[in-house]
């Protein structure tokens, strides 16, 4: 439990919770001084011995975002509208344009031919593209044979756990060690929920060139309020949406390792070393447990640039970015939990577009060649 004083510190401990657990306080209104002085009082931690390390720690309170209008808020086109779910085939044949998230390994590619044109090549930043949400689902919704794949393993199958109940488990990566206490060491979660040691997940970081990009309305939950923020920029007649519209995503498994923090998750794809350095580029459509291969999204085409290899990452940078994500000015809470993952898309709903290029290289490009 957090016990704040007026001046914006913590004291974070592990007594505190059982003994004063009907205290008025609360994490997000403050301390008396009675609670903290009871709390010291009743942890009998120090005495005379100020210089004593012990278990409690001070830390500053979260910061209050300036209050303003949302100009986001709502921006999703409403039902009945053309992005509405649609059927994937009609008798046998796809109907629908290119799907996500599909098979990225190498030498892959779909068979669906409706693709508007070449996904986005350059970052998003080089594009005009900022990123206005970040989420995450649990298990890949990406396959990537010998990363994240039918093979890979996690806390859920060597303990039976029942992670994100009632949500769609993805691919896992093959990194996961249930004899390594880096990954099965638990973490004391403060903002993500749910989130498990160990496991894999995939985050997304959706960027739009018609976001409030530099603004405190940025970063917004549903992201579909982000991607249509500001008017006149994204065009169905003539198409545009593919080169306005993009999404990163990057593959975890989570350990208790402070060698693998990260501070700026929130922000994008980490690039350092072998993050970020292998990339499959297509185009394909927004993606969740709405869509299967019967019920398709009608956001599409859109760009999609994917880690193709799957990255280890501290639990503490997750637990920064959902800090991070409570800290906007608009309320991303649904996004603090991880999604379902959608089942990979079938060939025939996968684009035919598929280009992978190496990062220290920006010449090495390959095309892939669907015969």
């Amino acid at each position: 439990m957090i016990y704040k004083l007026a001046v914006a510190l913590a004291v974070v401990g592990p007594a505190l919770a059982a003994d004063y657990t009907s205290s008025s306080s609360s994490a997000s209104s403050g301390s008396t001084c009675y609670d903290l002085k009871a709390a010291y009082q009743g942890s009998a931690c120090c005495g005379t011995d100020l210089s004593k390390i012990t278990d409690y720690t001070l830390t500053a309170g979260s910061p209050t975002i300036k209050s303003g209008t949302n100009i986001c808020e709502g921006k999703k086109p409403g039902s009945p509208s053309v992005f509405d779910n649609t059927d994937c085939f009609v008798d046998n044949v796809a109907a629908v344009a290119e799907q996500a998230g599909a098979n990225i390994t190498k030498g892959y590619v779909g068979s669906n031919a409706n693709t508007a044109g070449t996904p986005i090549l350059t970052t998003y930043l080089e594009a005009g593209l900022c990123p206005v949400n970040v989420h995450w689902h649990i298990g890949a919704e990406h396959y990537s044979a010998g990363e994240f794949d039918e093979f890979g393993s996690s806390p859920e199958d060597h303990h039976r756990r029942k992670l994100g109940e009632g949500a769609r488990h993805g691919f896992k990566c093959r990194h996961y060690d249930d004899h390594d206490p880096k990954f099965t060491t638990p973490y004391d979660w403060k903002y993500c929920v749910g989130a498990v040691v160990g496991e894999t997940y995939e985050i997304h970081w959706p960027h739009s060139a018609a976001g409030a990009c530099g603004t405190p309305n940025q970063y917004q939950t549903p992201f579909y309020d982000g991607v249509f923020c500001i008017d006149g920029i994204l065009s169905l007649e003539p198409l545009n949406t593919f080169e306005k519209i993009g999404v990163q995503g990057q593959v975890f498994t989570i350990v208790n390792d402070e060698n693998y923090y990260y501070p700026d998750l929130m922000r994008g794809m980490i690039i350092d070393g072998d993050y970020g350095q292998d990339i499959a580029y297509y185009t394909g459509s927004t993606t969740g447990t709405t869509r299967d291969n019967e019920v398709c999204s009608a956001y599409t085409p859109i760009t999609w640039q994917v880690d193709r290899k799957c990255q280890m990452i501290s639990a503490s940078s997750f637990d920064k970015m959902c800090k991070d994500m409570m800290e906007q000015r608009d309320d991303m809470g649904p996004d603090l939990v991880a999604h379902g993952a959608r089942a990979l898309v079938a060939d025939e709903l996968a684009a035919t577009n598929h280009v992978r290029r190496a990062l220290d290289s920006l010449k090495q490009v390959e095309m892939y060649d669907p015969k």
